[in-house]
């Protein structure tokens, strides 16, 4: 705008210095002046849409600032989040590996006792198995050995047995007692077996050569039914029931 009053104060003061200016020089002027007015018009809307575009290239990048600020926080948060979660996984991957550790051990020490306990199965089957033929294969009293007046035992009823004569030595040991109206049996040579029921834990060192421990047990499990139960219990070996089974009894 100055421009133009400029230029047409200049153009006034041409034109009253030289009061002879020709028509079409004043014209030429004019169409100047229109000519400059309209550039600087259209500088003046060139320059306040270039500060537009500044302004709107401003807020886009404040905003482009903002978005990149949320993105790189959710990025830290979800890069956070899967070290919190592989640590997670780690410490549960090694507790399960514990804990299958832990079942594969306690699955053999039961396959163990599984095996224990079947062999220990078979073990007491046999052994009932002898037990029952020791039963069955149990003495009864000789025909002709039963005094007469005394009544004939049952066929279910276990047969008495003749006691024989105990030894001098061994006081605990049981001695045979008379029944009235029976005769008395003949002696037996050698001597006669240690009741185990009844015997001290000396009588059975002394006479059966058991430890003092193996007596011990002896005395600690009665009574006994059978011979058998020594070993069913566990007091004495096999291998030691075996040696003295002729020389005991368990008879009450």
């Amino acid at each position: 705008m100055r421009r133009i009053i400029l230029f047409s104060l200049v153009m006034m003061v041409a034109f009253g210095a030289n009061a002879c200016v020709s028509k079409s020089k004043y014209t030429q002027a004019l169409e100047d002046a229109d000519v400059a007015r309209a550039d600087f018009e259209r500088t003046q809307a060139q320059k306040a849409a270039l500060e537009q575009q500044v302004k709107t290239l401003k807020e886009l990048n404040a905003k482009l600032s903002q978005e990149a600020q949320l993105a790189q926080d959710e990025l830290q948060r979800i890069e956070h989040s899967r070290d919190t979660e592989r640590g997670s996984l780690a410490g549960r991957t090694q507790e399960m590996e514990k804990q299958i550790r832990s079942l594969v051990a306690q699955h053999q020490a039961m396959r163990k006792k599984y095996q224990d306990l079947l062999r220990h199965n078979r073990t007491l089957k046999s052994m009932v198995a002898r037990y029952q033929k020791e039963l069955k294969e149990r003495p009864g009293t000789q025909a002709g050995a039963t005094a007469p007046g005394l009544p004939k035992p049952s066929a279910g009823a276990p047969k008495p047995v003749s006691t024989p004569k105990a030894p001098p030595a061994p006081a605990a040991i049981n001695a045979p007692s008379k029944t009235p109206g029976m005769t008395s049996a003949a002696p037996t040579a050698g001597p006669a077996p240690v009741n185990m029921n009844t015997a001290s834990a000396n009588d059975m060192v002394l006479f059966l050569g058991l430890s003092k421990e193996e007596a011990q047990r002896v005395v600690s499990n009665r009574p006994y039914r059978i011979k058998g139960e020594l070993v069913a219990k566990n007091v004495i070996p096999k291998a030691t029931f075996d040696t003295i089974r002729n020389r005991i009894t368990v008879k009450p």
